[in-house]
């Protein structure tokens, strides 16, 4: 069973910035893809970033420009740097990681870290 553990959330002003990091229980060459979801009160879980099983980055359009997804390898971490965060924001952050059993897929979820920008 993969483990992920997200730190790094928190209260920020509008504008403010933030980075989240995720730690993996084991190496991330064993993973599919890893990335970042999140979700609101009220709403759907939605992608956030996230490594492709080719190594591309697939961003969501409403944070195209102001954050940026990153691993380090040799750590087995996904950190999520996020700049002029806006209350929209707002959201539990998840970290995600996809891994192939037999063909098959499997999606392993941390536990959440909480974002809350509002002034």
């Amino acid at each position: 069973q993969v483990q992920l553990v997200e730190s790094g959330g928190g209260l920020v002003q509008p504008g403010g910035s933030l980075r989240l990091s995720c730690a993996a229980s084991e190496t991330f060459n064993s993973m599919y893809g890893m990335g970042w979801y999140r979700q609101a009160p009220g709403k759907q879980r939605e992608l956030v970033a996230a490594f492709t099983s080719s190594g591309s980055i697939n961003y969501a359009d409403s944070v195209k420009g102001r954050f940026t997804v990153s691993r380090d390898n040799a750590k087995n971490t996904v950190d999520l740097q996020m700049t002029s965060l806006k209350p929209d924001d707002t959201a539990v952050y998840y970290c995600n990681a996809i891994k192939l059993r037999i063909g098959i897929p499997y999606n392993y979820w941390g536990q959440g870290t909480q974002v809350t920008v509002s002034s």
